[in-house]
């Protein structure tokens, strides 16, 4: 690669991002208005400077669109799950239900927001614990602002070694770390305690937004024994076996919130009236109608599906085996620009498994929902047209901006600006560095909406930066790891998942400000750990 390394060139580079911030985080701009403005720009600086034909920009924007076509797949399959749910009332049952089934209402959203939506995250990811999980909160009564931010705090933590380990997989090829060898679990054991780090301080961000201190002393207890078996879970696994090192302790985390629910600390009823993340519901927005003839787990039954099927299909071999051999993606020309910069020619891009994918389990479940409902007549006769009609008007809006996004992220990694960014802040800062290795990460999945993606364009970077550096390379590919774990929070199209499945399509940029303002000081305390461990 020869392309110049300079400050003229790093600003260039940094334009779309830095105006995709200031637009939806100044302007207050939602992310279907910011995101096609920021891909124009994109177009133009990748041309004009970075040297890009029409044949790479139309390539790599194929690329993009193909990324952007499976995301909404998933987005479209679990706003259909959520109508399903509505069309029957279950949420109302589910936000009776679990009131009953534990009554302290701090444990309640600790449950649904965090130990549920990592329980999603261990086995499916893609979003799915967002897009899934923001309705359920708003179902017991949080507004739907802070249900969809606390849904992507929530699923943070399991976003390495989540989805069966998908992002952790991608990370140690990319790198070239031979599975069992003592890098791999030196590597593993970094992030799984930096990741730790994150998870403790998340169960706490959400006590906070609760109800400030007295929030905290209250759920102290709860989130240090919810941390250590998730946290702590996670970082004893990562020596034994990555792939289930999340969705184990996710499980016994959920079994861990039903016992903590029947102690006499968390056994009886505990609200605080004024929080400020619940709802205060009005006569007006109340659901007049009466609650179905439904038990809880009745009302659970397309979650109970999901998590069925996903674990039949993931975890027995045979099965992933058969589903797997069904498999499609499009071939893409080599391509590269003027500065020499190559993108390889490849004949199957980011093939798409469908029977494997969390797009089908997500279908399959609002099927299964759809007709167990109809048969107990708690969906009427003839509303399946209009359940699909409202599950596909809702996703359409927020097409635009994840297909832009992702584009734009495509043709930004395809021209090397990606690249330019980071490896102007690593010579410019030298050892210093160190201290935003995870940052990086958390640029990557904020880019690209995936800690797969992430490990992948950074991974090899991060390690060569290391062996300059002369510093240990497992522990800074575990803040690479860690970083992009967090990174999901802020991630615009993980975000738009979130606003589309709460009906608050728009308030991107209110809670990209949220997401920031959490992730950035403990990123920086990653940082700050791991040039302490390997620097001093």
């Amino acid at each position: 690669m020869n392309i110049p390394t300079n400050l003229f060139m790093w600003i260039i580079a940094a334009v779309p991002i830095a105006v995709l911030m200031i637009l939806m985080l100044k302007m207050q701009w939602g992310a279907t208005k910011a995101a096609p403005l920021c891909l124009i720009i994109t177009v133009i600086t990748a041309m004009l400077f970075y040297k890009a034909d029409i044949k790479l920009v139309l390539s790599e924007s194929g690329k993009g669109v193909w990324n952007a076509l499976i995301i909404m797949l998933i987005v479209w399959t679990a706003i259909l799950l959520y109508q399903v749910g509505s069309e029957a009332n279950a949420f109302a049952v589910i936000r009776d239900g679990m009131r009953r089934l534990i009554p302290n209402e701090l444990v309640l959203i600790l449950s649904m927001g965090w130990i549920f939506g990592s329980f999603l995250q261990g086995i499916t990811g893609f979003g799915v614990p967002v897009a899934v999980g923001a309705p359920l909160l708003i179902g017991i009564g949080v507004s739907p602002m802070w249900a969809v931010l606390i849904s992507l705090i929530g699923q943070a933590w399991g976003n390495t070694f989540g989805t069966l380990a998908a992002a952790w997989d991608s990370l140690a090829m990319t790198v070239g770390l031979e599975e069992g060898s003592e890098a791999y679990f030196s590597a593993a054991f970094w992030t799984g305690l930096f990741i730790w780090i994150w998870n403790l301080f998340g169960g706490l961000i959400i006590c906070w937004f609760y109800g400030k201190w007295h929030a905290v002393k209250k759920g102290l207890p709860a989130v240090v024994i919810f941390s250590i078996i998730q946290g702590g879970g996670e970082l004893l696994f990562t020596q034994f076996n990555t792939t289930i090192s999340c969705f184990i302790p996710s499980c016994i985390s959920m079994i861990a919130a039903l016992l903590i629910s029947r102690t006499r600390l968390y056994g009886s009823q505990f609200k605080i009236e004024e929080s400020p993340i619940m709802e205060n519901v009005s006569e007006e927005k109340t659901d007049k109608r009466p609650l179905p003839d439904m038990t809880l787990g009745q009302a659970f039954i397309p979650y109970f599906c999901l998590s069925g099927l996903t674990l039949i299909v993931l975890l027995i071999g045979p099965v992933k085996q058969f589903l797997g051999k069904i498999s499609f993606g499009f071939s893409f020309p080599e391509t590269s620009t003027g500065y020499g910069y190559v993108n390889p020619a490849i004949e199957c891009f980011s093939p798409i498994t469908p029977f494997q994918h969390a797009s089908m389990f997500l279908l399959v479940s609002a099927l299964v929902g759809l007709i167990y409902y109809k048969k107990k007549v708690w969906i009427e006769r003839g509303q399946e047209k209009a359940v699909f009609s409202r599950a596909f008007s809702m996703t359409l809006p927020s097409g635009i901006a994840v297909i832009c996004l992702t584009v734009m992220s495509k043709i930004m990694d395809g021209t090397g600006q990606t690249t330019v960014l980071a490896n102007g802040i690593t010579e410019v800062l030298g050892e210093v560095f160190v201290i935003l290795v995870p940052f990086v990460g958390l640029l990557g999945t904020f880019m690209t909406g995936s800690n797969m993606s992430s490990n992948i364009l950074f991974g090899g970077f991060q390690m060569e930066t290391a062996r300059l550096l002369d510093v240990y390379q497992p522990a800074v590919l575990g803040a690479q790891s860690a970083g992009g774990a967090i990174g999901s929070i802020v991630s615009p199209s993980k975000i738009i998942l979130g606003t589309t499945t709460a009906n608050i399509l728009g308030s991107e940029g209110k809670l990209l400000r949220k997401a920031l303002a959490i992730t950035m000081p403990i990123t920086l305390l990653i940082g700050f750990i791991l040039y302490i461990a390997i620097c001093i």
